[in-house]
C-alpha cells in the first residue's frame, strides 16, 4: 500500500464521524464554527483509528461507492438526535400556532430557519436535555460499535430503509404531539368556552377578547407542563437510538 492509498484510507475514516458531527445538533450541527466541526471530526477519527480496519486499495469508482455508504451510515446515526430535536420543534410550532405566536418568528441557530419562539425554546431545550441524559455518550458509542458491525467497505441497501425512515418520521409526530397535547387540549376548551360566550353575549367581540385570553392561558400551560419534557426526552433517547441503529444496519 503506497502513501496515496494510506491517505485515502485515512480520509475514509473521517467520513462517518464527519457526517455525525454535521448532522447532530449536540455535536456541532451545520451552524457550529467550521474549525470546531473539523477539529471534533479529526479527534474522533484519531480515537477510532486503532480499532477500525481500513479497506485495501480502491479505485476511483470503488472509493466513491464506499464514501457514499459511509455518508449514509453517519447520517443515519445522526438522525437519532435530530428526531428528538425535530419532535420538540414540531411541538413548539403546534403550541405556538394555537397560542397565537405564529405571527412572530426568530432565526433558529440550530436549523437556520425561521421558527416561532416556542419552537426555538423547545428545540434548544431538547439539545440541553440530550446532554443531561448522556445521549452524546450513547451516540459516540453507537459510532464506535458501527465499525464492528458495518466495517468500512462495500455494502448494499436492503428494503428496511423505507420502513426505518417512516418509523422515524412517526416518532417526530408522536413525541411532538405528546409535548404539545396539554396546550392543545386546554386551548380547545378555551375555544369552546369562547364560542359559548359568543352565543350568550353576541355584543361581546370574542375575536378581539379571545386573543389575549389564548395567549395568557397558553403561556401558563406551557410554564406548568415544561417540567415534564425531560421525562419524555429521557424516554425517547433509547427509542430513537434503536431506530437509528436499525436504519444504519440497512446499509450492510
Amino acid at each position: 500500500m503506497n502513501s496515496l492509498d494510506q491517505l485515502a484510507g485515512a480520509a475514509l475514516l473521517l467520513v462517518r464521524p464527519g457526517m455525525l458531527v454535521i448532522g447532530t445538533p449536540i455535536l456541532g450541527g451545520l451552524y457550529a464554527p467550521v474549525h470546531l466541526r473539523v477539529g471534533l471530526t479529526v479527534l474522533v477519527a484519531i480515537l477510532l483509528a486503532p480499532v477500525v480496519t481500513l479497506p485495501a486499495a480502491l479505485n476511483g469508482a470503488g472509493l466513491t461507492v464506499v464514501i457514499a455508504r459511509e455518508i449514509a451510515i453517519g447520517l443515519a446515526l445522526a438522525l437519532s438526535i435530530r428526531v428528538l430535536v425535530a419532535a420538540l420543534e414540531f411541538a413548539g410550532h403546534f403550541s405556538g400556532y394555537q397560542i397565537g405566536l405564529s405571527a412572530g418568528a426568530l432565526i433558529d441557530p440550530q436549523s437556520g430557519v425561521r421558527n416561532t419562539t416556542l419552537a426555538v425554546l423547545y428545540g434548544n431545550l431538547a439539545v440541553l436535555l440530550c446532554f443531561l441524559t448522556n445521549a452524546h455518550h450513547l451516540l459516540l458509542q453507537a459510532l464506535a460499535d458501527s465499525y464492528a458491525s458495518l466495517p468500512i467497505g462495500f455494502g448494499g441497501v436492503n428494503a428496511n430503509v423505507a420502513a426505518s425512515v417512516a418509523e422515524m418520521l412517526g416518532a417526530v409526530f408522536v413525541f411532538g404531539v405528546r409535548v404539545a397535547a396539554p396546550v392543545i387540549i386546554v386551548l380547545l376548551l378555551i375555544e369552546l368556552a369562547l364560542g359559548l360566550i359568543a352565543k350568550v353575549a353576541p355584543a361581546l367581540n370574542v375575536m378581539i377578547a379571545g386573543a389575549p385570553i389564548r395567549l395568557l392561558v397558553g403561556l401558563l400551560v406551557v410554564a406548568a407542563t415544561i417540567a415534564g419534557i425531560p421525562a419524555i426526552v429521557r424516554e425517547g433517547v433509547p427509542a430513537v437510538m434503536r431506530m437509528a441503529v436499525t436504519l444504519a444496519n440497512a446499509f450492510r
